[in-house]
Protein backbone atom coordinates (compact mmCIF):
# COMPACT_ATOMS: atom_id res chain seq x y z
CA UNK A 1 0.00 0.00 0.00
CA UNK A 2 2.81 2.35 0.83
CA UNK A 3 4.52 1.65 -2.51
CA UNK A 4 1.27 2.23 -4.42
CA UNK A 5 0.77 5.56 -2.58
CA UNK A 6 4.32 6.68 -3.47
CA UNK A 7 3.75 5.63 -7.08
CA UNK A 8 0.56 7.72 -7.27
CA UNK A 9 2.36 10.73 -5.76
CA UNK A 10 5.18 10.48 -8.34
CA UNK A 11 2.63 10.31 -11.17
CA UNK A 12 0.82 13.39 -9.79
CA UNK A 13 4.14 15.29 -9.50
CA UNK A 14 5.02 14.51 -13.13
CA UNK A 15 1.59 15.69 -14.29
CA UNK A 16 1.97 18.92 -12.29
CA UNK A 17 5.44 19.53 -13.74
CA UNK A 18 4.12 19.10 -17.28
CA UNK A 19 1.27 21.52 -16.59
CA UNK A 20 3.62 24.14 -15.10
CA UNK A 21 6.10 23.68 -17.94
CA UNK A 22 3.34 24.20 -20.51
CA UNK A 23 2.19 27.35 -18.71
CA UNK A 24 5.75 28.68 -18.60
CA UNK A 25 6.33 28.01 -22.30
CA UNK A 26 3.02 29.63 -23.21
CA UNK A 27 3.83 32.67 -21.06
CA UNK A 28 7.31 32.97 -22.58
CA UNK A 29 5.85 32.68 -26.07
CA UNK A 30 3.25 35.32 -25.23
CA UNK A 31 6.02 37.55 -23.85
CA UNK A 32 8.01 37.10 -27.04
CA UNK A 33 4.91 37.91 -29.10
CA UNK A 34 4.39 41.04 -27.03
CA UNK A 35 8.00 42.05 -27.57
CA UNK A 36 7.62 41.51 -31.30
CA UNK A 37 4.44 43.58 -31.33
CA UNK A 38 6.10 46.37 -29.36
CA UNK A 39 9.18 46.27 -31.57
CA UNK A 40 7.30 46.11 -34.85
CA UNK A 41 6.13 49.76 -34.88
CA UNK A 42 9.68 51.05 -34.37
CA UNK A 43 11.13 48.70 -36.97
CA UNK A 44 8.38 49.53 -39.44
CA UNK A 45 8.68 53.26 -38.76
CA UNK A 46 9.12 55.21 -41.96
CA UNK A 47 12.36 57.07 -42.39
CA UNK A 48 11.80 60.83 -42.33
CA UNK A 49 12.76 62.62 -45.53
CA UNK A 50 15.22 65.50 -45.15
CA UNK A 51 16.26 67.97 -47.83
CA UNK A 52 19.50 67.12 -49.66
CA UNK A 53 19.79 63.87 -47.65
CA UNK A 54 20.59 65.75 -44.46
CA UNK A 55 21.09 63.54 -41.41
CA UNK A 56 22.43 66.10 -38.91
CA UNK A 57 20.50 68.98 -37.30
CA UNK A 58 20.70 72.38 -38.98
CA UNK A 59 22.98 73.68 -36.23
CA UNK A 60 25.47 70.85 -36.85
CA UNK A 61 25.37 71.45 -40.61
CA UNK A 62 26.71 74.98 -40.02
CA UNK A 63 29.54 73.65 -37.86
CA UNK A 64 27.86 73.67 -34.46
CA UNK A 65 30.00 76.54 -33.12
CA UNK A 66 29.69 80.30 -32.80
CA UNK A 67 29.14 80.88 -36.55
CA UNK A 68 26.16 78.52 -36.42
CA UNK A 69 24.83 80.41 -33.39
CA UNK A 70 25.09 83.66 -35.36
CA UNK A 71 23.39 82.37 -38.51
CA UNK A 72 20.58 80.69 -36.54
CA UNK A 73 20.05 83.68 -34.21
CA UNK A 74 21.03 81.85 -31.03
CA UNK A 75 22.63 85.15 -29.94
CA UNK A 76 20.21 87.77 -31.21
CA UNK A 77 22.40 90.75 -30.34
CA UNK A 78 25.39 89.49 -32.32
CA UNK A 79 23.25 88.30 -35.23
CA UNK A 80 21.37 91.59 -35.38
CA UNK A 81 24.66 93.51 -35.17
CA UNK A 82 26.23 91.58 -38.05
CA UNK A 83 23.12 91.98 -40.20
CA UNK A 84 22.94 95.69 -39.30
CA UNK A 85 26.56 96.25 -40.28
CA UNK A 86 25.97 94.46 -43.59
CA UNK A 87 22.90 96.61 -44.28
CA UNK A 88 24.68 99.88 -43.41
CA UNK A 89 27.66 98.89 -45.57
CA UNK A 90 25.39 98.13 -48.53
CA UNK A 91 23.55 101.44 -48.12
CA UNK A 92 26.80 103.42 -47.94
CA UNK A 93 28.62 101.70 -50.79
CA UNK A 94 25.71 100.97 -53.12
CA UNK A 95 23.04 103.62 -52.58
CA UNK A 96 25.27 106.51 -51.48
CA UNK A 97 28.16 105.30 -53.67
CA UNK A 98 30.70 105.79 -50.88
CA UNK A 99 34.23 104.54 -51.49
CA UNK A 100 35.62 101.94 -49.07
CA UNK A 101 38.99 103.61 -48.54
CA UNK A 102 37.38 107.03 -48.14
CA UNK A 103 34.93 105.69 -45.58
CA UNK A 104 37.67 103.90 -43.64
CA UNK A 105 39.82 107.05 -43.63
CA UNK A 106 36.99 109.35 -42.47
CA UNK A 107 35.86 107.00 -39.69
CA UNK A 108 39.45 106.52 -38.45
CA UNK A 109 40.17 110.26 -38.49
CA UNK A 110 36.97 111.02 -36.58
CA UNK A 111 37.54 108.32 -33.98
CA UNK A 112 41.21 109.23 -33.36
CA UNK A 113 40.42 112.95 -33.18
CA UNK A 114 37.62 112.43 -30.63
CA UNK A 115 39.76 110.14 -28.45
CA UNK A 116 42.80 112.43 -28.65
CA UNK A 117 40.83 115.56 -27.71
CA UNK A 118 39.05 113.73 -24.91
CA UNK A 119 42.29 112.35 -23.47
CA UNK A 120 43.95 115.78 -23.70
CA UNK A 121 41.03 117.56 -22.03
CA UNK A 122 41.06 115.09 -19.13
CA UNK A 123 44.37 116.53 -17.84
CA UNK A 124 42.79 119.99 -17.45
CA UNK A 125 39.53 118.94 -15.79
CA UNK A 126 41.23 116.33 -13.55
CA UNK A 127 39.06 113.36 -14.41
CA UNK A 128 39.86 109.76 -15.19
CA UNK A 129 41.03 109.13 -18.75
CA UNK A 130 38.69 107.30 -21.13
CA UNK A 131 38.86 103.52 -21.19
CA UNK A 132 39.85 102.37 -24.66
CA UNK A 133 38.98 98.67 -25.00
CA UNK A 134 41.37 96.20 -26.55
CA UNK A 135 39.82 94.80 -29.71
CA UNK A 136 41.00 91.46 -31.05
CA UNK A 137 39.50 88.79 -33.30
CA UNK A 138 39.16 85.39 -31.57
CA UNK A 139 41.28 82.72 -33.20
CA UNK A 140 38.63 80.01 -32.70
CA UNK A 141 35.99 81.83 -34.75
CA UNK A 142 38.41 82.50 -37.61
CA UNK A 143 39.57 78.87 -37.67
CA UNK A 144 35.99 77.58 -37.69
CA UNK A 145 35.03 79.89 -40.56
CA UNK A 146 38.16 78.99 -42.51
CA UNK A 147 37.63 75.26 -41.92
CA UNK A 148 34.00 75.38 -43.02
CA UNK A 149 34.89 77.45 -46.08
CA UNK A 150 37.70 75.06 -46.99
CA UNK A 151 35.40 72.03 -46.78
CA UNK A 152 32.77 73.66 -48.99
CA UNK A 153 35.35 74.80 -51.58
CA UNK A 154 36.88 71.32 -51.76
CA UNK A 155 33.42 69.80 -52.10
CA UNK A 156 32.68 72.20 -54.95
CA UNK A 157 35.95 71.30 -56.72
CA UNK A 158 35.12 67.58 -56.36
CA UNK A 159 31.66 68.14 -57.82
CA UNK A 160 33.06 70.11 -60.76
CA UNK A 161 35.63 67.37 -61.40
CA UNK A 162 32.94 64.67 -61.42
CA UNK A 163 30.83 66.74 -63.81
CA UNK A 164 33.75 67.42 -66.14
CA UNK A 165 34.55 63.69 -66.31
CA UNK A 166 31.06 63.01 -67.70
CA UNK A 167 29.95 60.62 -64.98
CA UNK A 168 26.60 62.18 -64.08
CA UNK A 169 24.45 63.82 -66.76
CA UNK A 170 21.77 64.84 -64.29
CA UNK A 171 24.23 66.71 -62.11
CA UNK A 172 25.73 68.33 -65.21
CA UNK A 173 22.35 69.74 -66.25
CA UNK A 174 21.61 71.01 -62.73
CA UNK A 175 24.94 72.81 -62.48
CA UNK A 176 24.53 74.35 -65.94
CA UNK A 177 21.06 75.59 -64.98
CA UNK A 178 22.39 77.02 -61.70
CA UNK A 179 25.28 78.83 -63.41
CA UNK A 180 22.93 80.19 -66.06
CA UNK A 181 20.62 81.52 -63.34
CA UNK A 182 23.62 83.03 -61.54
CA UNK A 183 24.69 84.80 -64.74
CA UNK A 184 21.20 86.29 -65.09
CA UNK A 185 21.28 87.54 -61.50
CA UNK A 186 24.81 88.91 -61.98
CA UNK A 187 23.76 90.87 -65.04
CA UNK A 188 20.97 92.61 -63.12
CA UNK A 189 23.00 93.57 -60.01
CA UNK A 190 26.64 94.13 -59.11
CA UNK A 191 28.89 92.00 -56.92
CA UNK A 192 28.28 93.96 -53.71
CA UNK A 193 24.51 93.67 -54.03
CA UNK A 194 24.86 89.96 -54.74
CA UNK A 195 26.91 89.51 -51.56
CA UNK A 196 24.34 91.46 -49.56
CA UNK A 197 21.49 89.33 -50.95
CA UNK A 198 23.44 86.19 -50.05
CA UNK A 199 23.97 87.56 -46.52
CA UNK A 200 20.26 88.27 -46.11
CA UNK A 201 19.39 84.77 -47.29
CA UNK A 202 22.01 83.26 -44.98
CA UNK A 203 20.49 85.02 -41.96
CA UNK A 204 16.85 84.27 -42.83
CA UNK A 205 16.48 80.99 -44.74
CA UNK A 206 18.27 78.64 -42.26
CA UNK A 207 16.42 79.97 -39.19
CA UNK A 208 13.05 79.80 -40.99
CA UNK A 209 13.83 76.29 -42.21
CA UNK A 210 14.77 75.20 -38.69
CA UNK A 211 11.47 76.61 -37.39
CA UNK A 212 9.27 74.97 -40.06
CA UNK A 213 11.51 71.99 -40.74
CA UNK A 214 8.86 69.26 -40.95
CA UNK A 215 6.57 71.22 -43.28
CA UNK A 216 9.41 72.21 -45.60
CA UNK A 217 10.76 68.64 -45.75
CA UNK A 218 7.32 67.26 -46.52
CA UNK A 219 6.88 69.77 -49.35
CA UNK A 220 10.42 69.06 -50.56
CA UNK A 221 9.72 65.31 -50.68
CA UNK A 222 6.66 65.87 -52.87
CA UNK A 223 8.58 68.29 -55.10
CA UNK A 224 11.51 65.88 -55.53
CA UNK A 225 9.14 63.07 -56.53
CA UNK A 226 7.57 65.30 -59.15
CA UNK A 227 10.97 66.46 -60.42
CA UNK A 228 12.19 62.86 -60.70
CA UNK A 229 9.02 61.95 -62.57
CA UNK A 230 9.46 64.80 -65.05
CA UNK A 231 13.16 64.03 -65.44
CA UNK A 232 12.36 60.40 -66.20
CA UNK A 233 10.00 61.54 -68.98
CA UNK A 234 12.62 63.97 -70.30
CA UNK A 235 15.30 61.30 -70.16
CA UNK A 236 13.16 58.81 -72.02
CA UNK A 237 11.95 61.17 -74.75
CA UNK A 238 14.95 63.48 -75.27
CA UNK A 239 18.22 62.44 -73.60
CA UNK A 240 18.10 58.78 -74.60
CA UNK A 241 17.58 59.73 -78.25
CA UNK A 242 20.38 62.31 -78.15
CA UNK A 243 22.82 59.93 -76.48
CA UNK A 244 21.98 57.17 -78.96
CA UNK A 245 22.97 59.43 -81.88
CA UNK A 246 26.41 60.24 -80.43
CA UNK A 247 29.07 58.02 -82.07
CA UNK A 248 31.10 56.08 -79.57
CA UNK A 249 33.44 54.20 -81.88
CA UNK A 250 36.24 56.70 -81.47
CA UNK A 251 36.08 56.48 -77.70
CA UNK A 252 36.16 52.67 -77.79
CA UNK A 253 39.23 52.74 -80.04
CA UNK A 254 41.01 55.08 -77.65
CA UNK A 255 40.25 52.79 -74.75
CA UNK A 256 41.55 49.79 -76.68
Amino acid sequence: MVEEHKHEESIMEKIAEKIHGHDGSSSSSSDSDDEKKSASPSSMKKKIYRLFGREKPVHKVFGGGKPADIFLWRNKKVSGGVLGVATISWVLFELLEYNLLTLFGHITILALACLFLWSSAITFIHKTPPHIPEIHIPEEVVLQLASGLRIEINRGFTTLRDIASGRDLKKFLLVIAGLWLLSIVGSSCNFLTLIYIATILLFTVPVLYEKYEDKVDDFGEKAMKEIKKQYAVFDEKVLSKVMSKIPRGAFNKKKD
